[in-house]
C-alpha cells in the first residue's frame, strides 16, 4: 500500500507556459541581418581587438561579481542536498544519559528504593513516508532553484561582459574625441596666429582677434571635461576587473582606435532567446519552484504518517548495561492531520497560487522584455550605421571648408566669421563622427548582450575559483559539494544527497542541452 500511496504527488505538474514571441525580428529584411543560427559564445571577436579580448578573460577570473553569483550556486547547491535528505528519515539522534534519584521518605505509597541510579543509552528515529508527494515536491523546488541560480550566475557573466565590452569602447571614444579635441586646439591655435598678425598690420579688426580667442578658450574648456569620463571610465573597468579604481594605460596598450562594427550580424529567431537568454531562463526557473511549492503547501491539508522507533540500553548500574535484560525498544506509526488549522492552510496554498500567477506575469514580462532590448539593439545598430557613413562625408566637407577659408582669410577674400563658422562646424562634426561610431558598436555588443551571447564558455568549468575553494576546505568539510563543474556540465546529472544531506552522485537535475532545463514533470497549474 506504501509503495502504490508514494506514487501520489500533490499539488499541480508543470510545464513552461506560453509567452508573447514574435515570429520574426522588425529589421530581419535588412540585408545586413541574416537569420542564421547566431553563434554568441565568444560574439566579441567580431571586432578583431586583443585588448578587448585579453580584458574579457582578465574579468572572467578577477570580477567579485561573478564570484559571488558562484558562491549563490553553491549555496542552492547545499539547499538542495538538505531538501533532498528528508526523503530518507529525517529525525535520527544517538542519546546517553545518567541520573540519580532521591525520592522523599514521607511520600505516600513508595514501594521502590529512597536511591537510585538509572543508566540510558538509545538511538531514536522518526521518518515522514512521503505519501502525498509533499517532500519530493520540496525536492522538485530546490531543483528548480539550483538551476535558477545557474541561470542568475549566467546572467551576472553575459552582464559583465557587456559592461567590460561597453567600458571599453567608451574609454576609445572618449580617447578619440580628446585626440579630435586637441588637434582643433592646433587648428584654432594657428588661425588665432593668422589673425593676430593681419590685426597688427591693419589689415582687420580686433572683433577677428577676440573671436579666434573664443573659439579657442571654449574648445580648451571642453578638454577637461572629457578627460574626467575618460578617467571615470577607466576608474568603472578597474572594478569591472576586480582591482582599485586606478590607472589602466598598461592594460589598454595597444590600441586600435574604436572598435569597427562588423557589417552584418547573425540575428537568429525570437524564439532562440527563450533557451538563450540567462535571464529568461531565470524567470522560467523560478516559476517552475513556485508551481512545486503549491504541492508542498497542498500536502499540509493532509494526513502525515511518520514511523516512529528507539532502540536502547537502560540499566540501574553501568555494569549492567549490556546484561541482556537491560535492552528495550519501541516503535509503530504516528499520524498527524491538522484537521482545525484548515483555514490557515487552505490560505497558505492560496497565497502560493497567486504567486505562481505573479511569476507567470513576470516571465511574460521578461520575455517581452528581451525582444525589445534585441530590436531596440538592431535598429540603434542598423540606422547608426547609416547615420555614420553620412558624418564620414560630413567630416571630410567640413575639414575642406577649414582649409579654403583659411586660405581665403589669408587672402582677404573673406572675413574671419566664415573662419569661425567653419572650425566651429568642424568641431562639431569630428565630435559627432566619433561618437556615432562608438555608438553603432555600443549597439553591437547590447545586441550580443540582448542575445545571451558568452554564458556557454562556463559550461564545463568550475564556478568557484580555487584559492576560494581551497580557503573553504580549510575551513569546513564540503565533500564534493564545491565541484560545481557537474551542476554545470551538459547532460550531467547535479549530485544528489544522502540521507545526511551529504552530497554524491546521480540526481533529477540536468542541465540538458545547457538551456539549464530540469528534469522536471511538464504541465502546469490546474
Amino acid at each position: 500500500m506504501l509503495g502504490v500511496a508514494s506514487c501520489t504527488m500533490v499539488g499541480p505538474d508543470y510545464h513552461v507556459p506560453d509567452a508573447p514571441v514574435a515570429s520574426r525580428w522588425s529589421e530581419s529584411e535588412d540585408a545586413r541581418t541574416r537569420a542564421a543560427a547566431v553563434d554568441t559564445v565568444e560574439w566579441w571577436h567580431v571586432f578583431d581587438d586583443p585588448v578587448l579580448d585579453r580584458l574579457i578573460t582578465e574579468a572572467r577570473s578577477r570580477n567579485l561579481d561573478l564570484q559571488a553569483a558562484a558562491l549563490r550556486v553553491l549555496q542552492a547547491r547545499a539547499r538542495r542536498a538538505i531538501a533532498f535528505g528528508n526523503l530518507f528519515p529525517q529525525n535520527q539522534a544517538v542519546a546517553a544519559s545518567y541520573r540519580r534519584a532521591r525520592i522523599s521518605e514521607n511520600r505516600s505509597g513508595t514501594a521502590q528504593e529512597l536511591n537510585n541510579d538509572l543508566w540510558d543509552l538509545t538511538f531514536d528515529v522518526s521518518w515522514e513516508v512521503d505519501m502525498w508527494g509533499r517532500i519530493r515536491r520540496q525536492v522538485e523546488a530546490a531543483d528548480a532553484q539550483l538551476l535558477a541560480q545557474l541561470a542568475s550566475y549566467d546572467d551576472v557573466l553575459v552582464t559583465l561582459f557587456g559592461e567590460i565590452a561597453s567600458t571599453y569602447v567608451r574609454i576609445r571614444v572618449l580617447e578619440e574625441r580628446l585626440a579630435l579635441a586637441r588637434d582643433n586646439v592646433r587648428v584654432q591655435s594657428e588661425s588665432l596666429g593668422i589673425a593676430r598678425v593681419r590685426y597688427e598690420a591693419g589689415g582687420t579688426s580686433e572683433l577677428d582677434v577676440q573671436q579666434a580667442e573664443t573659439l579657442l578658450a571654449d574648445t580648451e574648456a571642453s578638454i577637461p571635461e572629457l578627460e574626467i569620463g575618460l578617467r571615470q571610465a577607466e576608474h568603472t573597468l578597474s572594478v569591472l576587473l576586480g582591482a582599485p579604481p586606478g590607472d589602466v594605460s598598461q592594460v589598454l596598450s595597444g590600441s586600435r582606435g574604436i572598435p569597427a562594427a562588423p557589417p552584418a550580424v547573425a540575428a537568429g529567431i525570437p524564439a532562440d532567446l527563450l533557451r538563450r537568454r540567462p535571464d529568461v531562463r531565470l524567470a522560467e526557473r523560478n516559476l517552475a519552484a513556485q508551481s512545486a511549492r503549491i504541492g508542498v503547501a497542498k500536502g499540509v491539508l493532509l494526513p502525515r504518517l511518520q514511523l516512529v522507533g528507539s532502540i536502547g540500553l537502560a540499566a540501574n548500574s553501568a555494569a549492567d548495561w549490556f546484561d541482556g535484560g537491560s535492552f528495550e525498544a519501541l516503535g509503530g506509526p504516528r499520524i498527524d492531520w491538522p484537521i482545525l488549522n484548515y483555514g490557515r492552510i487552505i490560505n497558505a496554498v492560496r497565497t502560493q497560487d497567486a504567486r505562481f500567477e505573479e511569476l507567470a506575469v513576470v516571465y511574460a514580462q521578461t520575455v517581452l522584455a528581451a525582444q525589445r532590448e534585441v530590436e531596440d539593439a538592431m535598429v540603434g545598430y542598423l540606422r547608426g550605421a547609416e547615420q555614420v557613413t553620412r558624418l564620414a562625408e560630413s567630416v571630410a566637407a567640413a575639414k575642406r571648408a577649414v582649409d579654403l577659408s583659411l586660405v581665403q582669410y589669408r587672402e582677404g577674400a573673406a572675413d574671419y566669421t566664415r573662419v569661425l563658422t567653419t572650425q566651429q562646424a568642424k568641431l562639431r562634426e569630428d565630435d559627432s563622427f566619433a561618437t556615432s561610431r562608438g555608438a553603432v558598436t555600443l549597439n553591437v555588443i547590447t545586441l550580443y548582450r540582448a542575445m545571451g551571447g558568452g554564458w556557454q564558455l562556463r559550461e564545463g568549468e568550475e564556478l568557484v575559483p580555487a584559492a576560494t575553494a581551497e580557503r573553504m576546505r580549510k575551513r569546513t568539510y564540503w565533500g564534493g559539494t564545491l565541484e560545481t563543474r557537474s551542476v554545470t556540465t551538459p547532460n550531467e546529472p547535479a549530485p544528489q544527497a544522502d540521507m545526511n544531506g551529504n552530497a554524491g552522485s546521480g540526481g533529477p537535475v540536468t542541465t540538458g542541452d545547457g538551456a539549464g532545463a530540469a528534469a522536471v514533470p511538464a504541465a502546469a497549474p490546474e
